[in-house]
């Protein structure tokens, strides 16, 4: 549990920078290439929030990595061959490069040329990519372990190409990465609609709403092809988490896709269920006679906590359909050259915000319980993987204690935010580019 809380705060951030990252990359082409005030302002303004998000998400994940060694202490002794070189590449090569010309942005901005400040930005959204390149890669690994052998009760590396490209990192990495992106552009469009209703620097936010509604239909819509790629890999790698997804308790040809249901974990089954039958097997195995393995097929003690992986994976496919929905709306919208002045969508994209986080936050938490009772699949158990000598009061009183500090961070992150919003774009009055 307090590795969770630390999991899903520090995810909060990193999301959320990976997504901003590319849209300040844009901001910078633009710039670039039109030598515009406007743009200046706008890049200007969305790297004092991403500076913001980046000090946050750094200082949770450092939290996070200690804990590893805290918390779980017979896990870092057990992969510590495998999963060190990730996270060491992960800080030496992606962090710092990320950090470096980050540092260069915010206090070298009026030092450098135009040139290189989109240089910099570029190399702060490959650097954040690359950074959840190699998390997922560890992460990845944990799912479906590859390139290693027991030695003495401890897994080695033998191959490091083969535990890095294991078979979920690919599937892993454009799932995530891409809901990533939608997540970025869902603030920069919940944000930009601030403006537009509240009629501030109204010229620039016209083009950053447009642009912040192409990122997010696009990634929306990619995250079909992605989450179907996601699924086949689970289902071929990881049989009992895709039977938990589904609450399907018997191995069953013609395989439903459920759409609602209660699952029954004691009675293995599935009350009030609504699914599509067929569905499934034909979306995992290209035809509806394919059989689909069910929980019974593996030992009780190996079944995932069926109610953790099922109702955060099937909230998280519901959002999904949402924010596809809703980026279709606002095309439409835009279409009828009505999206920046219609108050209702404004409002909504505002209203909008948090969703793509909650979606993020839902889809690794069924990853993650999905993936149990183990920590490495079918290796190494999840209760074979704490630090036995941490008691576990120690634990409950510095969880508690994160949590306040948690609390701390996010309100002082919201400030920033604001601040930033309340302060606005930097232009130069003399253009006529203010917008109002």
């Amino acid at each position: 549990m307090q590795f969770g809380l630390t999991v899903g705060f520090h995810f909060i951030f990193s999301s959320l920078s990976i997504g901003l990252a590319w849209f300040i990359v844009w901001a910078m082409t633009r710039y670039k290439r039109t030598d515009s005030d406007m743009y200046r302002g706008l890049a200007r303004f969305w790297v004092k929030v991403f500076a913001a998000t980046f000090a946050v998400g750094a200082a949770t994940g450092v939290t996070m990595e200690f804990q590893f060694g805290t918390n779980w202490a017979n896990y870092s002794r057990f992969v510590g061959d495998v999963f060190g070189p990730p996270l060491a590449i992960e800080a030496i090569f992606a962090f710092f490069l990320e950090a470096t010309f980050l540092g260069l942005l915010v206090f070298g901005w009026d030092r450098i040329t135009v040139k290189m400040q989109w240089f910099a930005s570029v190399m702060v959204a490959v650097g954040a990519t690359l950074s959840a390149l190699w998390i997922l890669i560890a992460n990845s690994w944990q799912q479906t372990p590859a390139g290693y052998r027991i030695v003495d009760g401890r897994a080695q590396l033998t191959d490091l190409l083969a535990a890095a490209a294991n078979p979920s990192t690919l599937p892993r990495f454009l799932h995530t990465v891409d809901a990533c992106i939608m997540t970025g552009a869902f603030f920069a469009m919940g944000i930009t609609a601030c403006f537009l209703l509240k009629h501030r620097h109204v010229k620039v936010a016209r083009e950053s709403m447009r642009a912040a509604l192409v990122i997010a239909l696009i990634s929306s819509v990619a995250q079909l092809g992605f989450g179907h790629h996601h699924a086949q890999q689970v289902a071929n790698t990881q049989p009992a988490k895709l039977a938990a997804f589904e609450s399907l308790f018997d191995d069953c040809k013609n395989a439903p896709l459920v759409l609602f249901g209660i699952p029954q974990e004691n009675s293995c089954s599935l009350k009030g269920a609504i699914g599509v039958p067929g569905l499934l097997s034909i979306l995992i195995y290209g035809r509806a006679d394919a059989e689909v393995k069910g929980l019974k097929s593996f030992p009780r003690d190996e079944w995932p906590p069926v109610a953790l992986a099922f109702y955060p994976y099937h909230a998280m496919v519901i959002i999904g359909g949402y924010l596809i929905a809703f980026s279709l709306l606002g095309g439409f919208l835009f279409l009828r050259d009505s999206l920046h002045t219609n108050r209702w969508f404004l409002r909504a994209a505002i209203l909008s915000i948090p969703i793509p986080f909650i979606a993020t936050e839902l889809g690794w938490m069924a990853a993650e319980c999905g993936r149990q009772p183990w920590t490495v699949y079918g290796v190494l158990r999840t209760r074979d993987a704490i630090s036995v000598s941490v008691p576990s009061g120690q634990i409950l009183f510095s969880m508690i204690v994160f949590g306040l500090i948690y609390v701390l961070l996010f309100s002082a992150w919201v400030f920033v935010i604001a601040r930033e919003f309340k302060h606005g774009l930097e232009l130069n009055e003399s253009t006529g580019e203010v917008g109002y």
